[in-house]
C-alpha cells in the first residue's frame, strides 16, 4: 500500500452547488487532506510496529467531510462507522485524539486503549461508541431516534435522565436528528433491514449514510447486494427519502446530504443517502487489495480520488493557487507529525485498569443499599402477577422506563381497548400497563429479537431505562450479537463514557408438560459467561419483586430470567412487599436449614429440592437447600458457609449436565473448598439432549425429585 504524499490533480466536472463560500471550501479541503494524512501516518506507524492496527478512510473523505459540516456536534446524535474519520474531524475530534486511539493510550477519549483505532466515541460531541461488529449500529440509532421522539413530550423523563449517572451527557434538542453510517457490506446484515422497518413505521428522524466503495473487504457489490444498488432495493420503504450521490464530489454530496438532513429535521421521516465512494487503500493493513482488485480497477479509483478532484477545483476557480495548497498541506503534515510525536509519548493504560468499568462504578446492586425490607400487605400474588405489579410501581416512580417487546401491549390498536380485555404479554406479565401508562411507554415491537435488544441499547445510551421482553428464551439467539458484543461491552469499551443499563426480561425453562424443544430451553450459563451483564433468576414471587426492582434501579444491563413453570404456582406466592422492597444481587437465600448435606440450586428446581428434602427428612436425613437466585454475581460466601457446615454438596440445575452453570459452581467448590469436603461434589441436571414434547420423555430428560433423592443417598453412602 503506497503512502499518499501529494495529491494528483484530475479532471473535475462543474460543481452542482454554489452555496459553499471560500472559507468553507478551504475548511472542507483541509479536513479531507488531514484525514488522508492521518491514514498515511498510521500506516507508517503500523509498519514501524508503533501501533497495532490500521483501517483507513481513504476515498470516503468528501461525503464524510460535508456530512460533518452539516451535522451539529453536541446536538445531533451520531453512530458513525470506522471509515468516518473526516466526519469526526469536522465535528471536532482532533488529530491528537485519533492518534491516541492508534497507540492505545490511557487518555484515548474513545476507549482508553480498549478498542482498535477508528472506533469513534466522544460523549461531548454525541458520537456514540462503535464496535467492530458490522451493522449493529443501525438498531442503536433507531433506539436513539425513538428517544428523540419520547423526550419531545416527556420533560420529566429528560430531567430524571439528567440526574442519573452520566446524566451530564444526556441532551435533547427539538430539531435534533440521529445520524448512522455504514459501508455497502453492512447493508447485507439483518439489523440494517430491521432498522429500516422500524424507522419507517415510526417516521423517525434518522439519517442513514451508506458509503458504497464497491467492496466489503474482498467481496464486490454484485455479490453483496442484489442488483448492485442498495438504494434501488430500499426505495419501496414508505416515507423513506432515498437519494444517490457521487461521494467523491463534495458539491454533489453537500446538496444531497443537505436535502436529506432537512427532510429528517422537518420530521417527515427517515432518509437514506447512498454515496458512491472509492477505497484506494486495502480494507485494512490485514488485507491486500492487490489479491482481488485488478490494476485497471485500482487505476480507476485513483482517477476518482476526492482529494485531487477538490484540489483541482480550488485552483481552477481561484480559491487557492498551487502554492497555497502546498502551504496548507505542509501545515497539515506538520500538525500530523506533532500529534503523532505527542501520542507516541502518551501514558499507557495501567494494568489495574482492565476491570474498571466492566460494571457501573456509581451504583453497586450487590451493596447494602439494596437491602430494603418488605412491607407486606394484600392478598398473596403469583410470580407473574408480581412482575406486573413491580413494573407498574417502578413506572410510576421513573418516567424513563419503557416496556416493549412482542405482544407486551394490551392492544396496539388503541381504539380496540374499548372493546377488548387486552393481551399484556403471552403470560400476562405486562397486563394493564399500556392502559395505565400509555402507548408511548408500553408498546409492541416487530417479531425481531435483535431489533428489540439493539433498539433498547440506543434508548439506554440516551438516558432512558428500557425494560424489554424477549418472549421466550428459546428465541433469544437472533439477539446474541447485540447482547454479547454490544449490550455487555458498551461501558467497558467506551471506558465509562457510555452505558446501556437495559433490563431484558426473558421467560425461560421447561417442566411445561408439552413445551417441547422450542419452549423449554435453559442455557443461562451462556449469559453468565458475559462480563458486564448481570443475570438473576428468582424462584418465588417475593424474590421477583425484590430482584426486578433492583434490576431496574441498578445502572448495569440485567438479564432477568423468569421461569415459566413458576409463573402461576401456588407454593411460591407472596403478599405485596411494597414499592421500596429490593434484594441485593449476589445474595443467596437459605430455603431450608440442614446438617447432613447441602443442595445448591435455583429456578424451578428449588421446589423439587424442597419436596426431595421433605421425603428425606422422614427417613432421618436433614438436607440444607440454598437458592442462588442471583447467578452473576453469585453468593460465594453463602456457598462456602453451607459447604463448611455439611461437608457434602450437590449442585442441582435444570440445564444439561455438561457445560452447564452448575458445573462452574461445582468446580469452584472442588477448587477452593476441597479440604472441607467429605465426598466428591455431585451434580444433578438434565440429560445431554433436547427437551421432548411428550410429557413422559420430558420427565426423563429434566431433573426430578427422584433424581435428587437418589443422588443424596448415593453421596451420603460415600
Amino acid at each position: 500500500m503506497a503512502l499518499h504524499t501529494r495529491v494528483r490533480l484530475a479532471k473535475l466536472e462543474t460543481p452542482k452547488v454554489q452555496d459553499l463560500d471560500h472559507d468553507t471550501l478551504i475548511r472542507i479541503y483541509r479536513t479531507m487532506y488531514l484525514s488522508r494524512r492521518l491514514d498515511d501516518r498510521e500506516i507508517q506507524l503500523k509498519r514501524q510496529n508503533k501501533i497495532f492496527f490500521q483501517i483507513s478512510s481513504a476515498g470516503h473523505e468528501a461525503v464524510c467531510a460535508v456530512m460533518g459540516l452539516l451535522l451539529r456536534p453536541g446536538v445531533d446524535w451520531l453512530f458513525p462507522y470506522y471509515r468516518d474519520r473526516a466526519l469526526c474531524l469536522m465535528l471536532g475530534v482532533t488529530p491528537y485524539e485519533t492518534l491516541l486511539a492508534a497507540v492505545g493510550a490511557k487518555d484515548d477519549p474513545s476507549s482508553g486503549g480498549r478498542q482498535m483505532p477508528s472506533h469513534w466515541g466522544q460523549p461531548r460531541l454525541n458520537i456514540v461508541s462503535k464496535s467492530s461488529c458490522t451493522g449493529t449500529q443501525f438498531l442503536h440509532a433507531v433506539g436513539a431516534a425513538e428517544a428523540t421522539q419520547y423526550y419531545q413530550g416527556r420533560a420529566k423523563a429528560l430531567a430524571q435522565a439528567k440526574k442519573a449517572p452520566l446524566g451530564q451527557y444526556v441532551r435533547h434538542a427539538n430539531d435534533e436528528i440521529v445520524y448512522v453510517s455504514g459501508g455497502d457490506g453492512a447493508t447485507s446484515e439483518g439489523e440494517f433491514w430491521e432498522s429500516l422497518n422500524v424507522a419507517c413505521a415510526k417516521k423517525l428522524p434518522l439519517l442513514y449514510l451508506i458509503e458504497d466503495n464497491g467492496y466489503a473487504i474482498s467481496v464486490p457489490i454484485e455479490v453483496q447486494t442484489a442488483g448492485g444498488s442498495i438504494s434501488k432495493l430500499v426505495r419501496g420503504f414508505p416515507g423513506l427519502h432515498v437519494a444517490e450521490c457521487d461521494g467523491t464530489d463534495p458539491f454533489e454530496s453537500y446538496a444531497v446530504c443537505k436535502e436529506a438532513m432537512q427532510y429528517c429535521r422537518e420530521r417527515r421521516g427517515p432518509a437514506l443517502v447512498h454515496a458512491h465512494v472509492t477505497r484506494p487503500y486495502s480494507h485494512s493493513l490485514s488485507d491486500d487489495e492487490k489479491l482481488y482488485k485488478s490494476p485497471e480497477e485500482r487505476e480507476e479509483e485513483a482517477r476518482r480520488d476526492p482529494i485531487s478532484k477538490l484540489a483541482l477545483h480550488l485552483v481552477r476557480d481561484g480559491i487557492l493557487d498551487q502554492k497555497q495548497i502546498e502551504n496548507l498541506e505542509a501545515e497539515v503534515d506538520e500538525e500530523v507529525r506533532a500529534a503523532a510525536d505527542q501520542a507516541l509519548a502518551a501514558e499507557q493504560p495501567s494494568v489495574e485498569s482492565i476491570l474498571t468499568n466492566v460494571y457501573s462504578p456509581e451504583i453497586d446492586p450487590t451493596s447494602v443499599t439494596f437491602e430494603a425490607p418488605p412491607n407486606s400487605h394484600g392478598a398473596p400474588k403469583t410470580m407473574v402477577e408480581m412482575v406486573a405489579l413491580t413494573l407498574s410501581d417502578e413506572m410510576a416512580r421513573d418516567e424513563r422506563i419503557l416496556v416493549f417487546g412482542e405482544d407486551v401491549a394490551d392492544a396496539s390498536r388503541e381504539e380496540n381497548l374499548k372493546h377488548v380485555k387486552g393481551k399484556g404479554g403471552v403470560f400476562k406479565a405486562t397486563s394493564g400497563l399500556q392502559r395505565k401508562y400509555g402507548h408511548d411507554r408500553v408498546f409492541n415491537s416487530p417479531l425481531a429479537e435483535a431489533s428489540i435488544v439493539g433498539r433498547a441499547i440506543g434508548m439506554a445510551v440516551r438516558g432512558l431505562k428500557p425494560v424489554a421482553e424477549i418472549q421466550f428464551f428459546d428465541y433469544i439467539w437472533p439477539a446474541m450479537m447485540q447482547i454479547r458484543d454490544e449490550l455487555c461491552v458498551m461501558r467497558w469499551r467506551s471506558n465509562g463514557a457510555f452505558k446501556a443499563p437495559v433490563v431484558l426480561r426473558v421467560p425461560i425453562g421447561g417442566y411445561l408438560t408439552g413445551g417441547g424443544v422450542y419452549h423449554s430451553q435453559s442455557g443461562e450459563s451462556i449469559f453468565t459467561h458475559c462480563p458486564g451483564l448481570r443475570v438473576v433468576m428468582p424462584s418465588t414471587a417475593l424474590d421477583v419483586a425484590g430482584l426486578l426492582r433492583t434490576a431496574i434501579r441498578s445502572d448495569d444491563p440485567v438479564m432477568f430470567l423468569e421461569h415459566k413453570h413458576l409463573y402461576r404456582q401456588p407454593y411460591n406466592r407472596s403478599e405485596n412487599p411494597g414499592p421500596d422492597f429490593t434484594i441485593p444481587f449476589g445474595k443467596a437465600r437459605v430455603v431450608k436449614e440442614g446438617s447432613d448435606l447441602s443442595i445448591i440450586t435455583y429456578g424451578a428446581v428449588v421446589h423439587r429440592a424442597e419436596v426431595a428434602a421433605a421425603q428425606l427428612q422422614r427417613e432421618g436425613v436433614n438436607v440444607e437447600i440454598l437458592d442462588l437466585r442471583s447467578l452473576s454475581p453469585f453468593d460465594w460466601e453463602a456457598i462456602s458457609a453451607t459447604v463448611r457446615k455439611t461437608h457434602r454438596v450437590i449442585v442441582v440445575y435444570e440445564d444439561m449436565l455438561s457445560w452447564g452453570y452448575g458445573a462452574e459452581i461445582a468446580v469452584r467448590i472442588a477448587d477452593q473448598l476441597f479440604d472441607e469436603l467429605d465426598a466428591p461434589v455431585k451434580r444433578v441436571a438434565a440429560t445431554d439432549t433436547f427437551c421432548a414434547y411428550q410429557p413422559r420423555l420430558e420427565d426423563l430428560i429434566l431433573p426430578q425429585v427422584g433424581h435428587i433423592t437418589a443422588a443424596v443417598k448415593q453421596l451420603l453412602d460415600y
